[in-house]
């Protein structure tokens, strides 16, 4: 087996935020009740009703897709020898590698994510960019030529010590 192929760390992450539920599904909630009253029951939604084919493709995009979209996003993060690999879907359709020989230092850090970031996702803000999806923890990585990154992980203590074992690591 290559070692390319080994796996130190895998952590797979979703939006676990209650807040951020309670706005999709609510924003969501909007359309299904139009799509219901207007289309299914025959009554008129709203005080300028669009046509029962536009209520319908804006239900099928905003009350379905919109939930599906936010309930497929993950983070994966990989740690193999000598590399990070971090896939954010739907945004990264192949993980992006983070070589460690370019990485000069690392440390596990706690974060404020909007005050750091300004929030969760795939973040720049004044501090670096970051990949998170929830929480306040991960491992930020300092390079040579540029700007820091910030992983975010629900077991950032792991990651930073696969990274360290990935990083001794001859590859």
């Amino acid at each position: 087996m290559a070692d390319e192929q080994i796996i130190l760390y895998r952590e797979r992450q979703r939006f676990r935020q209650l807040w951020l539920w309670v706005v999709v599904l609510g924003v969501a909630a909007i359309f299904w009740v139009g799509f219901v009253y207007q289309v299914l029951m025959g009554g008129l939604y709203g005080n300028r009703p669009v046509p029962d084919v536009q209520l319908s493709i804006l239900f099928v995009l905003v009350g379905l897709g919109l939930p599906y979209f936010f309930y497929s996003m993950s983070l994966t993060t990989e740690v193999q020898p000598g590399q990070v690999l971090v896939r954010f879907w739907p945004f990264h359709i192949k993980p992006v590698r983070i070589p460690l020989h370019l990485v000069r230092d690392y440390e596990r850090v706690t974060y404020n994510p909007i005050g750091d970031y300004g929030g969760w996702g795939i973040r720049w803000g004044f501090k670096g960019k970051a990949y998170n999806m929830s929480g306040n923890e991960g491992v930020k990585l300092y390079f040579y030529n540029k700007g820091p990154l910030l992983i975010g992980s629900q077991n950032a203590g792991e990651l930073f010590q696969a990274i360290s074992e990935a990083k001794k690591a001859k590859v």
